[in-house]
């Protein structure tokens, strides 16, 4: 069995959404795709696909290996490319994550633009408010907030974020503005229960810098659920800046507690290091970078 061959052939078939595809696009006969892909479940000792009457569904098994089946071959390309002295426009298949809302604010529109402008990729955007393991999750780049790690891993900065507390107009008129972190005692917190946070909110710089246990009246771990209650009139809440910039520019949410904001969280875009970085990475990196440092720096982060 040639299994880069059959590698390609799988893609091919993930790709396409069917066998009958798959055979289209490599010109092949359809028995020929569908012994390539059988070929390789034998190899592997387990079942990579599903047929159904829409085409194929992948395993968790399938959905790993395809994951890198495309890393390795993009690699081989990269290589031969590098060693023939081949440098044409980058291609291929790019996995990108980052924060839900990080990544649908900022993160999303830079990638468009980069597909418009290097029309041979694609791209997936994994959107979570957990820590995404690049490695075991086949992720060729992450958007990061917060202190990160020693790892292996490449970083470059982005920028940095900061922590804000806030309310809406009408729940202050109610309860009144709190003018110590201390005074929050008294009042309804919303907790966002995200990977960038935890029951214990952080006040001050410095020597001043101190933190807090809060007692949530109400906790849900997505940053728009937290601020959607708090534009409700449900209690105080306390998210990342770029979160609310919509709602305090509307006037929906007040921004309280100004002086006593903790020192911002860094961002980064990290990833894995390789001896040979792929193009299609080099040109992502080369073309998100920018416009990410710039898109922080607009709304006066870093």
């Amino acid at each position: 069995m040639d299994r880069l061959d059959s590698m390609k052939t799988l893609l091919a078939a993930v790709d396409g959404g069917s066998l009958s595809a798959a055979s289209r696009t490599l010109g092949a006969p359809l028995a020929t795709v569908s012994r390539k892909v059988a070929d390789l479940e034998a190899h592997l000792r387990t079942q990579l696909v599903v047929r159904t009457r829409r085409g194929l569904d992948l395993t968790e098994a399938g959905r790993a290996y395809v994951g890198a089946c495309r890393r390795i071959l993009d690699e081989i390309e990269e290589a031969e490319r590098a060693a023939s002295g081949e440098y044409g426009a980058p291609r291929g298949h790019l996995t990108i994550t980052a924060p839900i809302c990080f990544g649908r604010m900022h993160v999303e529109p830079v990638l468009l633009d980069f597909l418009r402008a290097y029309p041979e990729i694609n791209a997936r955007l994994v959107l979570a408010d957990h820590m995404v393991n690049l490695v075991d999750d086949h992720i060729d780049v992450a958007a990061r907030i917060g202190r990160l790690p020693d790892s292996s891993m490449v970083v470059t900065r982005l920028g940095a974020v900061g922590w804000v507390t806030c309310a809406s107009p009408d729940y202050l008129a109610a309860r009144g503005a709190p003018e110590t972190p201390e005074a929050l005692e008294a009042h309804d917190c919303i907790m966002f229960e995200g990977v960038y946070s935890t029951n214990q909110w952080s006040f001050g710089r410095g020597r001043d810098a101190r933190s807090l246990a809060v007692r949530p009246r109400f906790a849900v771990n997505s940053a728009d659920a937290a601020i959607a209650a708090a534009v409700r009139g449900a209690g105080v809440t306390r998210v990342l800046s770029y979160q609310v910039t919509a709602a305090v520019a509307a006037g929906t949410l007040r921004l309280i507690l100004r002086p006593f904001e903790p020192e911002p969280m860094p961002a980064h875009l990290v990833y894995a290091g390789h001896s040979l970085l792929p193009l299609k990475l080099r040109a992502f990196l080369d073309f998100a970078g920018p416009r990410l440092k710039a898109s922080l720096a607009r709304l006066g982060q870093d």
